[in-house]
């Protein structure tokens, strides 16, 4: 990494946005729903698009060190629904 890479943390946290993101991502998956495509597909599909994204912008190693935290983060419950199982 060097001085011009951006850290994935260093990013704004604007609310607004990322609310209005996880809307069109909403969105994507009940069309898909809607033509018959199963959510786990679309959630495989969407993390690999993500991560390409992501890679994209900020470079390998920036994304693997965000990536690093996912377990404690999904293991704490960040992406829970509803209830916890």
């Amino acid at each position: 990494m060097n001085d011009t890479d951006v850290l994935l943390s260093d990013l704004p946290d604007s609310s607004a946005i990322k609310e209005a993101a996880l809307s069109y991502v909403t969105e994507a998956f009940a069309e898909a729903e809607l033509d018959g495509l199963d959510a786990d597909y679309m959630a495989q599909a969407a993390l690999v698009a993500a991560f390409h994204e992501l890679v994209a912008t900020y470079g390998e190693e920036a994304v693997a060190q965000y990536a690093e935290g996912l377990p404690e983060r999904i293991r704490g419950g960040a992406f829970t629904k509803g209830h916890k199982h």
